[in-house]
């Protein structure tokens, strides 16, 4: 059974990297968003930043050098993937319910982290090395993981009581979603129960992190925190093959499409596309969209549409 165990982690892992990037990959490849023309955007010039303003403002703002304020743009990314900012801002409710489900599963990824280098060190140097690097390892390795696990199925049981339970999310909640929400609560809690209830001098995160890297078949693993391992790989894989892989989108939500400000002038490839995109032909029309059979897109945006009922 540990073997089986090994190799549903490792099949998993390597489902979880794949599947997200080929998600990722398939993001970057559609076609152009529409540009959300909001300002301002993090990554302007601070004085502009601090009233809204853009690059556009500048006379002749073509023609000028472009400053990346990257100290700027990770002020924004980085409280909105830790702390989830803009719903904590826009819904409160329900960020008290979101925030401790992701950062929870932050807390938990960030473990399996320290506990993969910690038996890496076990692996190569024979032991855990000792001295305050050690026990401070060990100690960040316990702690982020009982804390993420508790946090993250709170979470979890949170969303999914909301789901259950609250009368306006009733038209858009999919039995998908009520199933995503209960797997993390049936996984979370069959892991927590599992280690909770191990038997003395059974194998603890470090040792079955270490067997799994010196593919030790002889280790013991107990049968319900085995089940729930099994239950955690294959959570692991599925999540990226569902809409729970927003953690992919959202890159592309910021960067392709709200914060792209990129001139069509400074961009060859958004050149090439828009040009190509001009040569598609529209299948719809409306009072404001005049179009023919042979008509193209770029026949559509060079034509005043107000002149057709002159």
């Amino acid at each position: 059974m540990t073997t089986l165990l090994y190799l549903s982690i490792c099949a998993a892992g390597i489902t979880f990297v794949a599947a997200s990037a080929a998600r990722a990959v398939r993001y970057a490849r559609s076609p152009l968003h529409l540009r959300w023309e909001l300002y301002p955007v993090p990554h302007e010039e601070p004085q502009r930043v601090a009233h809204g303003g853009s690059y556009f403002e500048g006379s002749e703002w073509w023609t000028a050098p472009r400053h990346f304020n990257l100290a700027g743009e990770l002020r924004v990314m980085i409280p909105e993937m830790l702390f989830l900012e803009a719903l904590r801002k826009s819904n409160r409710a329900l960020w008290y319910r979101s925030f401790p489900f992701h950062f929870g599963l932050y807390l938990l990824a960030g473990s399996a982290g320290l506990l993969l280098l910690a038996a890496f060190a076990v692996v190569l140097g024979g032991g855990l090395p000792g001295g305050p690097f050690g026990s401070v390892l060990r100690w960040l390795a316990a702690t982020t993981g009982i804390v993420g696990l508790v946090l993250s199925f709170c979470g979890a049981c949170a969303l999914l009581q909301r789901r259950l339970s609250e009368p306006s999310l009733r038209s858009y909640t999919t039995v998908g979603d009520i199933f995503n929400l209960a797997f993390f609560v049936a996984v979370l809690g069959l892991i927590g129960v599992g280690y909770a209830v191990r038997p003395d001098g059974s194998p603890g995160a470090l040792v079955i992190a270490t067997g799994l890297l010196s593919w030790d078949s002889t280790l013991h693993v107990p049968g319900a925190l085995a089940a729930g391992l099994f239950a955690g790989a294959a959570l692991t894989a599925y999540i990226p093959l569902t809409h729970m892989s927003h953690f992919v989108g959202k890159y592309f939500t910021y960067h392709a499409v709200r914060w792209d400000d990129t001139p069509l002038a400074a961009d060859p490839r958004m050149t090439a596309k828009l040009a190509e995109y001009l040569t598609y032909r529209p299948t719809w029309s409306a009072a404001h969209i005049r179009t023919n059979e042979s008509g193209t897109w770029a026949d559509v945006v060079s034509s005043n549409p107000g002149e057709a009922h002159r």
